[in-house]
């Protein structure tokens, strides 16, 4: 155990080290880029000092992150520490160019929402699409620059709170997924009803997890038998009662996410 920890400890100095080159480097290019768009003049200024201003703020909400970041691919434990914490979420709510507020949540959380779609395909879809239409109302004047900054908060408070359903539910994070696909049916939920639904997730789970290969992503072979598997557990259960096969696609397109990530 010892032996264990000091190579683990020995490749998070390393990566540590790796990054702050990277970071270092990151930097250098960004004032190379900005530099060169200066000197391009016209109205370019303006755009290179809101961009310029986007980054700062994206950055802070970073920086917190980049030790555990390093440390999980060292392979060490490590806490769940959102990226959208309440103490950044109130410094973007206060900062005066509200414009600029706006633009770096709306990065920040398209980087989230389509991390989180690698694990979660119903709740990467719904995320997505809040934030698709809080934008579009936004730039129709439908709605203030105030009135958008908060409905971005709370999308990215809302978006934490999906993350910790694990902890209060008793489910995985990807059994979650399975739960949330197949809970997507409401007859599925009148009929089957929340316990079932529960255990079809999980083994769904252990289906994916026990038959999907590394060479999944490069043979139809691997990912039809993984489909098969899926379809013969759901017609186990009569899922979905209505026999919709729309809710069957969710299920799969749940299956291939977790797949794609195993592989």
């Amino acid at each position: 155990m010892d032996q264990a920890r000091a190579e683990a400890a020995l490749r998070l100095t390393k990566l540590y080290a790796m990054a702050a080159a990277i970071r270092d480097e990151a930097g250098f290019f960004q004032a190379v880029r900005i530099a060169l768009l200066k000197t391009a003049g016209g109205d370019t200024r303006g755009d290179v000092e809101r961009e310029l201003a986007i980054q700062q703020i994206v950055s802070r909400a970073v920086v917190s992150t980049e030790i555990i970041d390093i440390m999980a691919a060292a392979g060490l434990d490590r806490p769940d520490i959102a990226i959208l914490s309440d103490d950044f979420l109130a410094e973007v709510r206060g900062l005066d160019k509200k414009n600029l507020a706006v633009e770096a949540l709306r990065k920040l959380l398209n980087g989230q929402v389509h991390a989180q779609g690698k694990r979660n395909v119903v709740q990467a879809r719904a995320f997505s699409e809040r934030l698709e239409a809080a934008i579009a109302r936004y730039h129709a004047n439908a709605i203030t620059t105030v009135e958008v900054l908060e409905e971005l908060i709370k999308l990215a408070q809302d978006l934490r709170a999906a993350r910790a359903r694990g902890e209060d539910s008793g489910l995985t994070p990807d059994e979650i997924a399975f739960y949330d696909a197949l809970a997507l049916n409401q007859s599925a939920r009148d009929v089957l009803g929340e316990p079932a639904l529960r255990v079809i997730a999980h083994e769904l789970v252990q289906a994916v997890r026990s038959n999907v290969t590394v060479d999944w992503a490069h043979r139809e072979g691997a990912r039809a038998r993984i489909r098969s598997l899926v379809r013969r557990i759901l017609r186990r259960y009569g899922y979905p009662p209505d026999l919709q096969d729309s809710a069957v696609q969710n299920v799969l397109q749940q299956a291939e996410a977790l797949s794609a990530e195993l592989a």
